[in-house]
């Protein structure tokens, strides 16, 4: 992309960025808890640091990098309204935030996003214009809606605004584990488009310098990993059919691809069992409720897709809007 330079730095996100957004979004969004158990720690050996960002307002991260993007636009553009593409969690997000700050909001989404998520966009007051994910393009049905009515578009990942509203989380995480009298030696972060990873990583980095970074997509599905190892932006060869929508996203983006390449990160992937898995030990040594894709990097850690033996671990459990006949699969086993 043209704004992002040559170094890889990306106009308008950094450190510096992510704490303005902090001081935005003081107020409006839920600290969430760092939780640890210590049936977990000894189940990888390991101490664990869970980020619930499931218990976040709207149930993931997301209201985070949506709210801080909408809050700097001005009066005119809040007036016009919003509009977000999104699996749902970003949806949810962008909804929400247009309630809070008073304006219009229209969430595309795949005709294949789980029932909760639509209903939620729904409550918060948005329309919701549904897609053909295998015969449409999300981003040219959100075009056309933009160009009809002179909203203004709040992209899911691919915008610094949002990367920086992502990265409040990794900031949290800092001061938390400081409060633990804890230092991290290794974080997970689930992976679709970037932003999370990207802002996450980029506040844990300046907070721990030395980190072992590491992203966690689905498993025949890791866009960034494969992006990281190109040096361009990769897609996935077609939709993923599997559990983890919120990972579903078609392509790396390229301003958190950007970001991430001058970290030292690896790709991690996780199946579907594997995070049906994690979903179960979540709610049984955590007593949260996770959907798939929030659950990826908790399975990657305990399918021992990464070595953290004697180390202090931070991960992002991202969401908890699942669908309850899939959440009675993660709990038969």
């Amino acid at each position: 992309m043209s704004d992002i330079h040559a170094d890889g730095a990306v106009p308008g996100f950094g450190i510096d960025a992510i704490h303005a957004a902090a001081r935005r979004l003081t107020g409006h969004v839920v600290r969430t808890p760092l939780l640890s158990s210590p049936m977990l720690d000894e189940l990888v050996g390991a101490r664990v640091l869970v980020k619930a960002e499931c218990l976040q307002l709207t149930g993931s991260f997301k209201l985070r990098g949506a709210l801080n993007a909408l809050l700097t636009l001005d009066e005119d553009a809040r007036r016009a309204g919003i509009v977000a593409y999104s699996a749902g969690n970003h949806g949810q997000g962008v909804a929400a935030a247009a309630r809070l700050a008073g304006c219009p909001a229209v969430i595309v989404m795949p005709s294949t996003a789980p029932r909760i998520k639509v209903d939620n966009c729904r409550w918060w007051g948005a329309e919701t214009v549904l897609y053909d994910p295998g015969t449409e393009d999300r981003e040219e049905v959100a075009r056309k809606i933009l160009d009809a009515r002179g909203m203004t578009l709040i992209p899911p990942f691919d915008d610094p605004r949002v990367m920086a509203g992502q990265g409040t989380v990794g900031l949290e995480i800092a001061e938390q584990a400081r409060e633990l009298g804890l230092t991290p030696d290794t974080v997970l972060v689930n992976c679709s488009g970037g932003g999370l990873a990207a802002g996450v990583i980029t506040a844990l980095d300046d907070a721990f310098p030395g980190l072992a970074n590491h992203i966690v997509e689905p498993a025949g599905f890791d866009k960034m990993a494969r992006s990281l190892a190109t040096g361009r932006v990769c897609a996935n060869p077609h939709p993923p059919d599997g559990l983890m929508d919120a990972l579903s996203g078609p392509a790396a983006g390229a301003r958190p691809l950007a970001v991430l390449r001058h970290h030292d990160v690896t790709g991690l992937t996780v199946t579907d069992q594997e995070v049906l898995a994690a979903m179960g030990t979540a709610h049984r040594l955590l007593k949260l409720v996770v959907e798939p894709g929030g659950a990826a990097s908790l399975a990657a850690l305990l399918s021992g897709k990464v070595d953290v033996r004697g180390k202090v671990v931070a991960l992002v459990a991202s969401g908890g809007n699942v669908d309850p006949a899939v959440y009675r699969e993660a709990l038969a086993d």
